[in-house]
């Protein structure tokens, strides 16, 4: 079957992102022009622009395509940023980020992952980008404080040392809370010194995560 994915990409802005308050025109345009099926391998690739999330690998994968774009239209990201994106996978919404900012560093510990995410950089001559092959549970301190720190997929438990790496200046942190198996809420953190502002964002309805839920003793 030869799928149209250019017609894809529009009607996914026009049809799941516009109709829910997307309206930043360059983070539109990121999603217009950025093409998502050279990310995704397999019998996904043709369903990559549905109004749906799927696995990657193990329990991770890309969420809603409209929850990828609320994550960037809450991050409010500049182009003087330096940005933070945490389990990067394949590296579609790493080049989105990278588009309107400064510098990303993306960490990822899969390398069938990263070898997707370096052939499309290397392709593109791309150089903001920086890729960390590292754990996904504890940022990398080496390259902090950032302007913004992105966890994507959603977390049960999210490590502190997070807020360590942000700016004292009102970095942010967006990050979506698993609450049970298939129910999460995405929220933004900002640092102002060491106070923070907590701010629920939206809810996501998904089976993804990035950890796993530590079971609690029973006496």
């Amino acid at each position: 079957m030869n799928l149209n994915f250019t017609k894809a990409r529009e009607s996914m802005v026009e049809n799941q992102l516009r109709p829910n308050k997307i309206k930043e025109k360059e983070i539109l345009n990121c999603f217009r022009i950025i093409e998502k099926e050279n990310f995704i391998t397999g019998g996904n690739k043709s369903i990559c622009y549905s109004d749906k999330d799927f696995k990657i690998s193990s329990s991770r994968g890309y969420l809603k395509n409209l929850h990828l774009a609320q994550i960037i239209t809450n991050a409010k990201i500049k182009k003087t940023d330096k940005v933070l994106h945490v389990g990067g996978l394949t590296g579609y919404l790493t080049i989105i980020i990278s588009k309107i900012c400064k510098k990303v560093f993306v960490i990822e510990n899969e390398d069938k992952n990263l070898l997707i995410l370096k052939n499309y950089i290397e392709n593109k001559t791309m150089d903001n980008i920086e890729i960390i092959r590292k754990d996904l549970l504890n940022g990398y301190v080496q390259e902090s404080p950032y302007d913004i720190i992105i966890i994507d997929c959603p977390i049960y438990h999210l490590n502190n040392d997070y807020l360590d790496q942000l700016n004292n200046n009102g970095g942010r942190l967006i990050y979506i809370q698993k609450i049970s198996q298939h129910i999460s809420k995405a929220y933004r953190i900002t640092k102002y010194l060491k106070s923070y502002t907590n701010e629920y964002l939206f809810d996501v309805f998904s089976n993804l995560s990035i950890d796993m839920l530590k079971e609690e003793f029973k006496f």
